[in-house]
């Protein structure tokens, strides 16, 4: 089964209110030593994001020129630079996720988008209840060989496919005999899927090549079994 968010997360919120000021921003992070902060309205439900970026922009240096010539993202940066409360730093709308969450997608939507970190948030009612970090999306890859094992399986069977598997620092070695070779491509990407695989290598031996062209007029096509080994 995938992992999702609620497998990895941290419980433990580090967050400020939209009236926080600047001294009470810098002493959040630097007290709990974490990158970035939510800010939340007084529900708790989570309307912008506070990173140390954004504390920072305070010491962009302005050189003669600058306000004459900067475009508007530089105009909205330094208005942001500005600003004395969280409310008037934050970036806003936040990027969220619930505790179902994939978690490869939360591991995609952070690296699109460029940020230290996700705040979950309860899905009905949009109040924060933890925090996903980059250092949390390391841990699926801590899973023991057993448990990934056992999910290869699972996929190994879905596919009614004979395999042996093993599993070595994350690598699943796959290796057997297979019917059709067409089987074998969808069957390495679903096990290239698995919540702590790093690498798949894969070498099987296929009885029937049913994705050989035909044979050219003239040619004589060869019967029999053929060796194939896949490695990503």
């Amino acid at each position: 089964m995938a992992m999702t968010v609620r497998d990895v997360m941290n419980r433990f919120v580090v967050a400020v209110e939209t009236s926080a000021s600047f001294t009470d921003m810098v002493t959040a992070m630097c007290r709990f030593h974490v990158e970035a902060v939510p800010v939340v309205d007084a529900d708790r439900r989570v309307v912008g994001m506070i990173c140390d970026d954004d504390l920072l922009l305070r010491e962009i240096d302005r050189r003669p020129g600058d306000l004459l010539f900067e475009g508007p993202a530089r105009r909205r940066e330094r208005r942001r630079a500005g600003g004395r409360t969280a409310g008037e730093i934050m970036t806003s709308p936040p990027i969220t996720v619930t505790e179902d969450t994939d978690l490869r997608r939360a591991a995609c939507l952070m690296h699109r988008n460029r940020v230290k970190q996700l705040p979950v948030v309860d899905g009905g009612t949009g109040r924060i209840i933890g925090v996903l970090r980059k250092a949390d999306l390391l841990r699926a890859f801590c899973r023991s060989p057993e448990d990934i094992r056992d999910d290869v399986q699972a996929v190994v069977r879905r596919h009614a496919v004979h395999v042996d598997i093993r599993v070595e620092d994350g690598v699943v070695v796959l290796s057997g005999t297979v019917d059709r070779r067409s089987g074998i491509a969808p069957l390495l990407e679903e096990v290239g899927k698995v919540d702590g695989v790093v690498d798949v290598t894969c070498d099987v031996t296929f009885l029937i090549d049913d994705l050989e062209r035909p044979a050219a007029p003239g040619r004589r096509r060869e019967e029999g079994g053929a060796s194939w080994t896949w490695r990503p």
